[in-house]
């Protein structure tokens, strides 16, 4: 005679369950187990090791090798004999024998910076507002932007190099319809670093006009609408809607600008052709970088130039510091 059993929690009778509920799980799911974790945390940390390894072989370890000689007098033509001289080198580019050349410099890379950084972020986002309206060939006129940034450095300042040229230069000859005489361009300070700066200011205006156009495009509809509604013109919706709306993206520009700015090197040495290490005849337009290229590659002062470079690391390190604080205050402000 068959006999029926009830079920209970532990399964048919006469079975008992060793295993508690909630023991550990062993064997092949441990393993398992630790292996997924590993490989959540790990596989990140992976795949960007490759780039942290390139540049520490590239970018690190330059640097503090650079920082290194800048504590010795070593020439370029013979690396391996260093002589430790402290901040000596430091000590000759602020109060020294080449501290005239070092605070030319200096104040030139200022002043080229205000003249081509200036000019260059107002007519990217005047470029940028104009670009936000439903115009015809649209699309060609974002790809046009983009053709002085992808022009070499070489080209374009040959190009301006003529334009600027006191022999039959096209700006002298602009200058003459209005009855003023021929200037000298790559002579005078200002003069030069004003075809500098136009220079600088033509390759990088439609970079900068596309990344404002982008964030243009992000700024709400509703915005412009409500601004419509309360009677702002054009004008009106640029300055109290686009422009508060661009803030972080005006702050960002304006950094790499400078930031830019700063290490200038290509356009003034290929502007002042046979004088361009020096910065023109009378270092008129020389720049931290010609200054540093100047000493290393010219002068044979490799720890000097090295000391050069790392006073420009310190003014990209400041930089970066009034970026975080503004930047903060700007997030605390919204």
């Amino acid at each position: 005679m068959a006999s029926t059993t009830a079920p209970s929690r532990n399964g048919p009778a006469g079975r008992q369950d060793t295993q508690p509920p909630h023991a550990h799980p062993s064997g092949p799911s441990v393993w398992r187990s630790r292996l997924h974790r590993w490989d959540t945390k790990g596989t990140p940390y992976a795949l960007v090791a490759p780039f942290f390894l390139v540049f520490a072989a590239f970018g690190l370890f330059p640097l503090l090798y650079t920082g290194w000689l800048s504590f010795h007098r070593v020439s370029l033509y013979n690396v391996d004999r260093a002589e430790w001289v402290g901040l000596r080198n430091y000590a000759d580019l602020f109060t020294g024998q080449v501290s005239h050349y070092f605070w030319n410099a200096l104040l030139n890379t200022f002043t080229l910076g205000v003249l081509s950084t200036v000019p260059q972020l107002l007519m990217a986002l005047g470029l940028a507002h104009l670009l936000n309206y439903r115009l015809r060939a649209r699309g060609f006129l974002r790809t046009a932007l983009l053709a002085p940034y992808a022009t070499s450095v070489a080209a374009a300042t040959l190009v301006f190099a003529l334009i600027f040229s006191p022999e039959g230069g096209m700006a002298n000859w602009f200058l003459g319809l209005f009855g003023a005489g021929p200037v000298h361009w790559e002579a005078g300070r200002w003069s030069s670093q004003f075809a500098i700066s136009v220079i600088v200011t033509w390759r990088w205006t439609g970079y900068n006009a596309l990344i404002y156009l982008a964030a243009m495009q992000a700024v709400p509809r509703e915005l412009y609408e409500a601004a419509t509604l309360d009677g702002a013109n054009r004008w009106q919706q640029f300055l109290h809607v686009t422009v508060p709306a661009l803030r972080p993206t005006i702050l960002f520009t304006v950094i790499v600008s400078t930031i830019g700015a700063t290490q200038l090197f290509g356009e003034p040495y290929l502007f002042g052709g046979q004088s361009g290490h020096q910065g023109g005849t009378d270092h008129q337009y020389e720049t931290l970088g010609i200054l540093m290229y100047d000493q290393g590659f010219h002068s044979s002062m490799l720890g000097r130039a090295s000391a050069v470079a790392w006073i420009m690391f310190g003014l990209l390190l400041l930089i970066g510091l009034v970026n975080a604080l503004i930047t903060r205050r700007l997030r605390a402000t919204q």
